[in-house]
């Protein structure tokens, strides 16, 4: 393989990582949200964290050519960006009361 093609590879390999990292981080923040309520929520920062690590696993997938994969994070990426949409609506319900 080329040198240059061995680099891009590296790169959506670090890409992939830092995805992969954000994604598994949003149990976390979730997880510690829960603790701190006493009780099961899921703060903002979780979609948040899934939205980036969900596109970036999508970008990542498509580097590699793997239509599973594509698949699988181009749907969970609009549920997160649905999620997202219904947060601010009802915040802006809320403020405007």
């Amino acid at each position: 393989m080329p040198k240059e093609l061995l680099s891009k590879l590296d790169v959506w390999f670090v890409i992939g990582m830092v995805a992969q990292a954000a994604f598994t981080g949003r149990f976390l923040v979730q997880w510690l949200a829960s603790e701190r309520a006493g009780k099961s929520v899921i703060p903002i920062a979780f979609w948040y964290l899934s939205l980036f690590g969900g596109l970036g696993l999508l970008f990542y997938s498509i580097i590699r050519q793997d239509p599973l994969f594509i698949l699988a994070q181009a749907f969970n990426s609009l549920i997160y960006t649905r999620n997202l949409m219904l947060i601010y609506r009802q915040r802006r319900a809320e403020t405007a009361k």
